[in-house]
């Protein structure tokens, strides 16, 4: 599995627009609307780099409004939190 973060400049008429055409795309697990020079941060995971590059390119890139984009790989995750325990309905 290969992660990645993807800030995302678009323009400011689309941003919600364009937020909820980029999360409906099957690879990308989160987007974020934040503040600083970027406008939406999405969050990738693919099988692999080929899949990666194309949901970028050839989807990402392609929706009306997004005008730049900074890619970032994750070479590995470190949380404090167990997502499963976090979850989990009527855990202690």
């Amino acid at each position: 599995m290969v992660t990645a973060i993807v800030l995302l400049t678009v323009t400011k008429n689309r941003i919600n627009e364009a937020a909820e055409e980029i999360a409906a795309i099957k690879e990308i697990s989160e987007v974020y609307s934040i503040t600083g020079q970027h406008d939406l941060a999405a969050i990738v995971r693919a099988p692999d780099n080929d899949t990666l590059a194309n949901v970028i390119t050839a989807q990402v890139l392609k929706i009306d409004g997004v005008m730049k984009s900074e890619t970032m790989f994750a070479f590995r995750v470190f949380s404090r939190h167990d997502l499963e325990t976090m979850f989990s309905v009527g855990g202690e």
